[in-house]
């Protein structure tokens, strides 16, 4: 059986992910290495000495000219994803990348229209979108179960301040910015994805905390339809902790770490009924496998980049608005 080539571009600690459910996939076939540190590559290979032997690059460009490829996996920091995107998209190979997809609005509908031209598929590693816990959580929501959509609140602490001081993470250049386009990405990809939801508008307030980047982040949203929503960023919060409620005109969905909450009124009287369902939902899948299941025909992409756009024009109007102290459009 022909296995799916594929390049590795970032050998950093996120890419071990992806090997590991990559060795889970029989159809598919790790070919390549790239990575400009040799201190990085080293430690990645002696962290999966399997792939020891792999041609290995510094530049991923000579990897592209050099190596028979079906597609590649970019985990690079942010703002290089859509030269990475853009060069591997022409080259005529598939592409998953870790998130954000890009950094603006216009790059998002850039890779978008190059992987239709080039009829590639371009997908976003958003995890949560294979979890069976978020998969129960949105179609509880898309079914109308609880109703339509009034409001929605969700809070996301992490250290990340202190986690990623001294890293490209905290230098604008390289990252595109701080807690909100990195892990607060996929807190709002949930967001967005479950609710199904458009963006319209948004009024941030931004504190860097003495970061080059945007450390605490506190957004109101204003949705289609006439939902409201309250998303706080907490960057120097003493541990990791996540929580997002879905309320709508006949009760409400949570979603605390990976647990999740049907709540419906009592058909009489005060108070609510409180249901765990986060079992509902089986699905056994990852990023990796579907992208390679959906090279091949067997699957459709469970995280096409339009999320990636969804995600930005959020991101992009939050900071306009965190720097103008006024509310900003959403750019549709």
């Amino acid at each position: 059986m022909a296995k799916v080539k594929l390049g590795l571009i970032g050998c950093g600690g996120i890419m071990g992910m992806h090997v590991n459910q990559l060795e889970q996939v029989k159809s598919a076939k790790i070919a390549a290495l790239v990575d400009p540190s040799k201190k990085m590559m080293a430690r990645f290979k002696e962290r999966f000495p399997k792939l020891a032997d792999l041609p290995t690059f510094s530049d991923y460009r000579k990897m592209l000219r050099a190596a028979d490829l079906d597609g590649v996996i970019i985990a690079s920091p942010h703002t290089i994803h859509y030269e990475q995107i853009m060069t591997c998209l022409g080259q005529g190979l598939h592409v998953l990348t870790e998130k954000p997809l890009v950094c603006t609005v216009a790059h998002a509908k850039a890779v978008i229209k190059k992987a239709a031209q080039k009829k590639r598929i371009l997908m976003i590693s958003y995890q949560r979108h294979f979890s069976p816990a978020f998969r129960a959580a949105r179609e509880l929501v898309q079914s109308g179960r609880i109703g339509k959509l009034t409001y929605i609140a969700a809070l996301q602490g992490q250290e990340w301040l202190k986690g990623t001081k001294g890293t490209w993470r905290q230098k604008p250049e390289l990252s595109g910015g701080g807690q909100l386009n990195d892990s607060a990405s996929h807190l709002l990809d949930i967001i967005l994805w479950v609710s199904n939801l458009q963006p319209l508008n948004v009024y941030a307030r931004i504190d860097n905390r003495g970061s080059a980047v945007d450390i605490n982040s506190s957004l109101t949203v204003g949705f289609e339809g006439g939902a409201v929503g309250n998303i706080a960023i907490v960057g120097d919060a003493p541990g990791w902790w996540e929580e997002v409620a879905y309320y709508g005109e006949k009760g409400a969905v949570y979603i605390r770490r990976d647990r999740i909450l049907l709540q419906a009124p009592k058909p009489q009287g005060w108070g609510a009924v409180t249901e765990d369902v986060t079992e509902t939902v089986k699905y056994s899948s990852n990023a990796d496998r579907n992208f390679v299941d959906s090279i091949l025909g067997k699957d459709t992409p469970q995280t096409p980049p339009i999320w990636g756009l969804r995600v930005i024009q959020l991101t992009e109007a939050a900071w306009e608005s965190g720097k103008s102290g006024k509310p900003t459009k959403v750019k549709l």
